[in-house]
């Protein structure tokens, strides 16, 4: 079965409502980003990135997916389809996306602070006291600014096995994800939907086949599985 592989950023979610964290002055809802996405933030003021992430992650539970989010759904019955999105909610598995890999971790679970990195599921507020099965301090499961990002590799070999990419709601300016493009074998096909697309670096030196649909994910995706549905002879 050929695999289609989606990069997703976060013009797909801010159509759902979600408000993208970082704001045309630089700030993320007022903060400096080092103040709330770093670990020297953490280390400053647990308290604020605390009620940060808890404001996430509330308004996360006040959205819904959209038909972008949808429309990937309809070409698992057709194509082994793995997503690598850069966004931290759960809109793609809540549509019914089965294989979505965060890159830069999720709301929706928290981790240990302590050794075990031990990781949790987490709906409601998390705030000091709240502790791992070991006694310490439990943090958001969010990759800060300045810190690793553990699933980089996993998402470098879905790539490699990719006959079909879907770039969507994502510049593809920030690495180390703006550079998974150019692990694409040759003879894939690239669909790039975003309603003011960047043409990045990696993108401008491969040779592959790209498509680009200058239009928001609910209206870019629909048109682009259908096209890859009937393509195959599926619709």
């Amino acid at each position: 079965m050929d695999q289609v592989t989606v990069i997703s950023g976060a013009g797909i979610s801010a159509e759902s409502g979600i408000k993208t964290f970082r704001d045309a002055d630089g700030l993320w809802e007022g903060h400096d980003v080092m103040e709330v996405a770093s670990p020297i933030g953490w280390a400053n003021n647990q308290e604020l990135v605390l009620d940060f992430y808890n404001q996430r992650r509330r308004q996360l539970k006040a959205v819904n997916p959209n038909k972008g989010h949808k429309s990937l759904v309809r070409l698992e019955k057709h194509y082994k389809v793995s997503i690598i999105t850069q966004n931290v909610d759960n809109l793609h598995e809540r549509a019914g996306s089965s294989n979505v890999m965060h890159l830069h971790g999720q709301l929706n679970k928290v981790r240990s602070t302590g050794p075990s990195n031990e990781v949790l599921h987490w709906e409601n507020d998390l705030i000091l006291g709240d502790l791992c099965s070991h006694g310490y301090q439990l943090r958001p499961h969010i990759v800060w600014f300045g810190e690793q990002v553990p699933m980089i590799e996993n998402a470098i070999e879905e790539m490699f096995k990719s006959s079909i990419c879907i770039v969507v709601g994502t510049s593809l300016q920030v690495y180390p994800a703006a550079g998974l493009i150019s692990y694409l074998p040759k003879n894939s096909k690239i669909y790039f939907v975003d309603p003011k697309p960047v043409v990045n670096h990696e993108l401008s030196m491969m040779s592959n086949e790209l498509e680009i649909h200058a239009l928001k994910a609910t209206e870019g995706l629909p048109l682009v599985v259908d096209k890859i549905l009937k393509s195959h002879g599926h619709i």
